[in-house]
């Protein structure tokens, strides 16, 4: 293999030094220790829960270490607060974005800046932001409020705000989840070029691919201790699920298409605006329906619409040979219609209640009786999927905000599956997800097929749309661009030709 090291070290950059963080009833990290060079790109890897967000968020000032030392350059550092972090030098790109929502994309990059702001940026200021975003190949309407702009598109502003400020150590928790092929080439060529200035990065990624492709070394976690360190040089796939999980995937996830059922959901004609333009789909039982396409291409506008969360401007949808008509979410899920979304953050999770409250919100008519909570009833039902999904929490009453983002999202998918809907539509399901879990949400969608649901799962990982489906559909620019029949024949190049039109 070839090594991705840079041609000169330049000495130790950060080192932690026997982290330990524990939370109430859970022990997130053990006398966890860590080494950065100048130069480096780390990867840190591990399942959802094993305790790399909580390490990162201790480098970042979040969380103050329950014990340990953190040395930067040597010199031992108080990371007290982000303030703290940011001026020792560190940048962190988390998972759940930062940025706010009512500000435009110049207003969010300059954000925070001595002599800059919402209401006194200048022509220059706004030259400098496009100059930014062009350089990482990024084109985006800077005047436009960023909550109009999609997920992808936010996680390129925060990458660039933090990618451009005066940083030494560099963190980027799951960067490309959002982002296409194309943005994810940008993002890497821009790393290189971040390493080869001397800066260290710690990169996490759910995406072996990358890590493996990208890093120098890599370092895993498993239930909050470090039971690994190894050069990329020495690591292949298999070897490295194998650190992560404690065990070995006999094979990768490939679902045995079969005989689709009777027709189950219609749309004919969707529009909305520019986004979603006569799109019309089919889904059948006992069948997984791909949809996918590059970034902005409508995929998400249109579950939206078919959930009744965006109002359709006009169009049809039909469930079993009937006619509905879907203004609002709740008419959607009284149609028999389950929606998974992309942004768990802002459309998915009610941070401040619990685990299993998030969970039963979606199914209170299965847990009450003349307005009174069946609580067992609820936390037995709950207690299923914690087992089956292997979702980590403390306790049943824990606050969701408080779980990993993929712990997060398998209780959202616990959600949806209890409600046993006809139609279940799932926006980048795994995005987040370790490798380990990744597998058994691929087992849970492909049986609820197999169990007669009709299923459309949205993804931008082509290797899973082609893992999954027994149709793909693709969209290009608002409208359904192709459909490939035959996927055990087609190629993921069959699918671009379709997103790009090339």
């Amino acid at each position: 293999m070839v090594s991705n090291e840079p041609e000169r070290s330049q000495g130790q950059l950060l080192e932690l030094r026997e982290i330990s963080k524990s939370f109430p009833g859970v022990r997130a990290l053990h006398q966890v220790s860590l080494q950065l060079n100048h130069g480096e790109i780390l990867g840190l890897m591990g399942e959802n829960g094993a305790g790399k967000s909580t390490l990162i968020k201790v480098l970042a000032g979040v969380f103050p270490p329950d014990h340990g030392e953190i040395l930067i350059s040597g010199k031992s550092v108080r990371l007290d607060s982000p303030f703290a972090a940011a001026q020792a030098g560190v940048g962190v790109i988390h998972q759940e974005l930062s940025l706010i929502p009512t500000l435009d994309a110049c207003a969010n990059l300059t954000l925070g800046k001595p002599g800059t702001g919402f209401w006194n940026r200048s022509k220059q200021e706004r030259r400098e932001a496009r100059r930014l975003f062009e350089e990482m190949g990024v084109n985006l309407p800077l005047g436009v409020p960023v909550r109009e702009l999609s997920v992808a598109q936010q996680q390129l502003i925060e990458i660039v705000r933090v990618v451009h400020s005066k940083i030494r150590i560099l963190v980027l928790d799951e960067p490309t989840a959002a982002l296409s092929p194309q943005e994810s080439e940008h993002l890497f060529r821009l790393m290189r070029d971040l390493r080869s200035r001397g800066i260290g990065m710690i990169y996490i990624s759910h995406r072996l691919e990358e890590v493996l492709a990208l890093t120098d070394r890599v370092q895993v976690l498993r239930d909050g201790e470090s039971v690994a360190t190894e050069p990329v040089s020495s690591l292949d796939r298999r070897r490295l699920i194998e650190l992560m999980v404690g065990r070995s995937l006999d094979r990768e996830f490939l679902r045995e298409t079969g005989t689709r059922g009777e027709l189950c959901l219609t749309a004919t004609g969707l529009c909305r605006g520019a986004s979603v333009q006569e799109a019309s789909l089919s889904l059948y039982r006992h069948e997984i329906v791909g949809l996918t396409g590059l970034v902005g291409a409508g995929r998400t506008e249109l579950a939206r619409l078919l959930f009744g969360a965006d109002p359709a401007e006009r169009g049809q949808i039909t469930i079993n040979g009937v006619s509905v008509r879907i203004r609002n979410p709740r008419e959607a899920i009284s149609a028999g219609i389950c929606f998974l979304s992309e942004d768990r953050k802002a459309e998915g999770i009610i941070p401040a209640r619990s685990v299993c409250e998030n969970f039963s919100i979606a199914n209170l008519d299965r847990f009450q009786w003349w307005g009174w909570m069946n609580r067992l009833l609820e936390r037995t039902a709950f207690r299923r999927f914690v087992d089956s999904l292997r979702i980590r929490i403390s306790g049943m009453d824990q606050p969701i905000r408080n779980l990993s983002g993929g712990n997060q999202q398998k209780v959202l998918l616990a959600r949806w599956l209890e409600k046993d809907a006809d139609v279940y539509i799932f926006d980048e399901p795994t995005r987040g997800v370790d490798v380990g879990a990744r597998q058994e949400i691929y087992q849970l969608i492909s049986a609820l097929a197999d169990s007669g649901k009709a299923v459309l799962l949205i993804s931008s990982e082509l290797a899973e749309v082609f893992a999954l489906s027994d149709r793909i559909i693709v969209m290009r620019a608002g409208r359904i661009a192709g459909e490939i029949s035959d996927v055990r024949g087609a190629t993921q190049e069959d699918v671009m030709e379709l997103a790009t039109g090339l």
